[in-house]
């Protein structure tokens, strides 16, 4: 995947957030200035369609996870709407980065270079910096 220089990297599931930036060329991502922004779960909203029987009983669908998901999309359109990010690639497993689809403000889509859906916090830089150039 094509990552420019200075893009934002959000990486992301339904307890983490993380953001980095990419120093590296198109090609080669090199990842550094970790930040770790306070987010507000306020959105519960986000998990009404997945509140079928089953998947509560069987936990598979934790609202406090989508809410997550859904505080860390408001927090990149923020961001996005106000001009601090001009490029952002999201990494997030699956499950939050369909609930964080449903929250995406247009500014941010428009700064969207891309999304890996796999659940890639906790790993280290390098392996993330390979799954982007991968990608």
């Amino acid at each position: 995947m094509k990552l420019p220089n200075k893009a934002h990297v959000a990486i992301v599931d339904g307890e983490n957030f993380t953001v980095m930036r990419n120093s590296g060329q198109m090609f080669e991502p090199k990842l550094e200035d970790a930040q770790k922004p306070d987010l507000t779960a306020t959105n519960y909203s986000a998990g009404v369609k997945h509140q079928d029987d089953i998947g509560q009983e069987h936990g598979r669908t934790d609202l406090e996870e989508l809410a997550h998901g859904a505080a860390a999309a408001e927090w990149l359109n923020a961001k996005a709407i106000s001009g601090e990010i001009s490029d952002v690639l999201v990494i997030a497993d699956p499950k939050t980065l369909g609930e964080m689809r449903r929250h995406y403000h247009g500014e941010l889509e428009k700064k969207l270079v891309g999304e890996i859906d796999k659940t890639m916090t906790g790993e280290p830089v390098d392996r993330i910096e390979k799954a982007i150039a991968d990608a």
